[in-house]
């Protein structure tokens, strides 16, 4: 009975033992991902050496460690700033960065979560970044070179977020918005500049026409002078006949009451008057 009773014991001591040594082995060691990186703490103080990807040894129960995601994450930030020409110009820049994963300890010790890097860190060096370039244009210059906007706003944020172990990958800029003011200013010299080119198209409207009739004016005063060289002309007074029957012609082309009166018909203007006007 004794020995049945110790033999309980045995398998109860042998099944606690086994028991703890997996829980041991269990907190023993780590997994690391691909694609994140890890920051080993024992008593609360944080060990030099990021873990990596792969299997890690740890002390059981008086260690911790913070698991990193180290592939590109994106978040959409605002910004404000005034330009160079005192306007405000409003943006959202959608940012793609990572974590140096060399530097997860530094970062574990200084930010800690992620959260905290991209409101204690990013928004606040983003709005910087954009203040730095604004102030190097004014807003119109803003929106019509926004790719220049965007290369110094690059250059200054990744300078910026370097140092913090945050590697800046690529920017876009999401929104750019100017205030109303800017924006009734845009409209007025829209509409000046529309009345302008309204006011230079009349001019040369009229100047056109004003040509048109110096135009016509000499072709009228050339036709006149070549008349007359033809009147002066031998057979000049031919060119008055035929005109007078033309007129004739122009009239309805029916023979007029008419008296011709002169010396030599075949060589002077037909002299006309209406015959009815004698008769009365």
């Amino acid at each position: 009975m004794k020995n049945q009773q110790f033999g309980s014991w045995q398998n109860v001591v042998l099944g606690v033992a086994i028991a703890i040594i997996v829980i041991l082995a269990l907190n023993s060691f780590i997994i690391i991902n691909p694609g994140e990186a890890g920051v080993l703490s024992i008593l609360g103080k944080a060990r030099d050496g990021a873990l990596l990807e792969g299997i890690h040894l740890k002390p059981p129960f008086i260690s911790r460690v913070d698991v990193y995601d180290v592939t590109v994450q994106k978040y959409e930030i605002p910004a404000q700033s005034a330009t160079k020409d005192l306007q405000e110009l409003s943006a959202k820049f959608a940012i793609n960065f990572r974590i140096d994963p060399e530097q997860v300890v530094e970062i574990r010790r200084k930010q800690g979560s992620l959260e905290n890097i991209v409101a204690k860190i990013i928004a606040p060096q983003t709005q910087e970044s954009f203040k730095i370039a604004a102030a190097r244009r004014t807003v119109e210059e803003s929106i019509t070179r926004r790719n220049e906007l965007k290369d110094d706003f690059d250059t200054a944020l990744g300078q910026r977020l370097e140092k913090y172990g945050i590697i800046v990958l690529d920017t876009s800029v999401v929104d750019l918005t100017f205030s109303p003011e800017f924006a009734r200013a845009v409209e007025e010299k829209q509409i000046a500049e529309q009345r302008a080119q309204r006011a230079v198209y009349i001019a040369q409207e009229a100047e056109q026409e004003a040509q048109a009739e110096i135009n016509r004016a000499k072709g009228k005063s050339e036709a006149q002078r070549l008349l007359a060289e033809t009147l002066k002309a031998p057979g000049g007074q031919l060119v008055l006949q035929k005109e007078a029957i033309e007129a004739w012609k122009n009239g309805g082309a029916q023979m007029p009451k008419v008296l011709v009166i002169g010396k030599d018909s075949q060589s002077s203007v037909p002299f006309l008057f209406n015959v009815g006007n004698i008769q009365d």
